[in-house]
């Protein structure tokens, strides 16, 4: 608003407001409409709250004010709504001098931050996302940390829901991604986070509390072995009591991760790779929010943990070859390959990547031994193994069936949540992890016959201009069917040497625009983490590729969450949302 007070705006003569009934002036930043109703005057934004028409154009009965277009209400005094999905319209002080109205230039905002915050946490219960979303673009432009905003949005996650949900994962994974990207793009991403959590948990219980165990004489040992078999016997309770006792006890992040992973990682590849990836986003939250809420995140995952199925439970992973007992050998043979490997200097990782895309389990499995062997740390591994991943998908072969995408999808996350995890612990029990992303990413290798080609220079567009590729990005994925030409153009904008920034930033805003499925929002995250791992290499350029053939895959939706994010975002900057023209006093 500026540190200057702007000077009360004139309205007109009171006599001739209380003839017409309503005149609109121009306030600081959008039109307001002065009422003379029931012997007093009233002042709101003349524009509805939920699209925008003209409230001049409604009516006032006994002091409620009707929007014509949707029936919303409003109290004309406060300007507070009566129908919840509406929203409150902002309400103007007005007064009058000599008989000449005024009204003042900007409304009543009083305590703004808490009552955005108290606004924004209603629109999650109500899973109202117009209100989510001018709460925090409102926010947003207010100055308030994003990372607040998160707390905000996943506290509420957390208490209207008793377990872990893919909204939460969309949250974390469009929080990780704001930094990497502009404004608007920023507030979209948070806006899908919050939409997507708040319609999670509408009709769910909320969290049933449970508590840690009435006892500090526990060793983190005992702690994980309990966990372990918890998770094994399928037990919730038993299992989350032993987590939260861990929490209280003092656990590090450290130590807590390496209970978790390596209770996740007793089944190989659970829930298709999800149970891995929802443990480290859980992770990831408590890295935004902050530690102290260790007791509410972390048990979250646990029912999804102890109900997980693992891939040894499937035929693909027993049949032609049985693949558990050559991995379980394999996992025994972790602690000592790892110490004849301590202090040794391995560099082999692109050479690793090539070896993962191999046609023989028995063939990749020895691969990996001899890289640890070697000397091969816990992220050079998941750093090969993520990108073998990402070529996966970045080859899809187009005969495949349209759901496959989703299979590399998994596989991808997979392996870049465990790259994330070993960050955190790299225990032999977390590295089984490496060997079960292996074994998917070989389970894959369908999915590139044929291959799909990587952009060569007759794949590459005639435009070289930053702005004009990026455009025509942006424009391709308004389309269907236009995989290869959007990884073409990706690879020529690389090829230049251009500034990254600006393609994440196009990449995300061609996500967040959409009503894409958790799926999409968990591509365009880990292709970014793991586009920094390579980036200025060609592996970098090849994640991003991959990255833009899936949303060029799944790109349009019907875009219904943008539309009401714009809305939101034009009435936030104070613009018309109605094409008739308003008439100003």
């Amino acid at each position: 608003m500026g540190t200057t007070p702007l000077p009360l705006i004139p309205v007109g003569s009171l006599e001739e407001l209380q003839r017409k009934g309503v005149i609109v002036v121009r306030g600081a930043d959008r039109p307001v409409a002065v009422f003379a109703h029931d012997g007093r005057i009233l002042a709101v934004d003349n524009r509805c709250p939920h699209l925008g028409f003209p409230l001049h154009k409604g009516s006032v009965h006994d002091g409620i004010l009707t929007c014509h277009w949707h029936h919303a209400r409003f109290d004309l005094c406060s300007g507070c709504t009566f129908d919840l999905w509406a929203d409150d319209v902002p309400a103007y002080d007005v007064e009058v001098r000599n008989g000449t109205v005024y009204v003042a230039p900007w409304p009543r905002r009083p305590d703004q931050k808490e009552r955005l915050l108290r606004r924004l946490r209603e629109g999650l219960e109500q899973d109202i996302s117009l209100i989510q979303a001018k709460s925090l673009v409102a926010l947003l432009r207010g100055g308030v940390d994003y990372r607040e905003l998160v707390r905000a949005i996943a506290t509420f996650g957390l208490s209207h829901r008793d377990d872990w949900s893919s909204g939460m994962t969309i949250l974390t994974a469009m929080a990780n991604v704001v930094p990497h990207v502009g404004e608007e793009t920023a507030y979209l991403a948070l806006v899908q986070g919050a939409a997507h959590v708040a319609s999670d948990c509408a009709g769910q219980p909320p969290r049933r509390e449970r508590r840690p165990l009435d006892t500090d004489d526990l060793d983190l040992d005992r702690l994980k072995r309990w966990l372990r078999y918890w998770t094994m016997v399928r037990h919730r309770d038993g299992a989350e009591r032993t987590l939260l006792t861990a929490v209280a006890s003092g656990a590090t992040p450290a130590q807590l991760a390496d209970l978790l992973f390596s209770a996740a990682t007793d089944r190989a590849y659970a829930d298709v790779g999800h149970l891995l990836d929802f443990c480290n986003k859980a992770f990831e939250l408590l890295d935004l929010i902050g530690w102290e809420h260790a007791g509410e995140v972390l048990p979250s995952v646990t029912e999804r943990l102890v109900r997980a199925r693992g891939g040894e439970e499937t035929d693909a992973w027993r049949h032609p070859v049985d693949l558990v007992p050559v991995l379980r050998e394999a996992a025994d043979e972790l602690p000592r390959l790892l110490e004849e490997g301590a202090g040794k200097t391995w560099d082999g990782v692109a050479a690793l990547s090539g070896e993962l895309l191999g046609e023989g389990p028995l063939a990749i499995i020895a691969a990996l031994r001899e890289a640890i062997r070697s000397g091969a740390r816990p992220e050079q591994m998941t750093k090969a193994l993520a990108y073998a991943a990402a070529l996966r998908i970045a080859r899809f072969g187009k005969a495949n069936e349209f759901s496959d995408w989703i299979t590399a999808l998994h596989t991808f996350t997979y392996c870049n949540a465990l790259h994330q995890a070993v960050k955190r612990c790299s225990t032999p029990d977390v590295l089984r992890g490496v060997l079960h992303g292996a074994m998917s990413v070989y389970l894959d290798r369908f999915l590139n016959v044929p291959p799909a080609r990587l952009p060569g220079q007759a794949a590459l567009p005639e435009e070289t201009n930053a702005a004009a590729l990026l455009s025509r990005l942006l424009g391709l994925l308004d389309r269907r069917d236009q995989e290869e030409t959007a990884a073409g153009v990706v690879a020529r904008y690389l090829r230049q040497g251009y500034a990254v920034a600006p393609l994440l930033d196009a990449l995300a805003r061609a996500t967040v625009r959409e009503d894409a499925d958790f799926h999409t929002f968990q591509m365009l995250e880990a292709g970014i983490q793991q586009y920094r791992v390579w980036q200025g290499r060609p592996e970098g350029e090849h994640v991003l590729v991959a990255v833009a053939r899936f949303l060029a895959a799944h790109c349009p939706t019907q875009r219904a969450q943008l539309q009401t994010s714009e809305v939101a975002l034009r009435l936030h900057r104070g613009e018309s949302l109605y094409d008739e023209d308003e008439p100003l006093a």
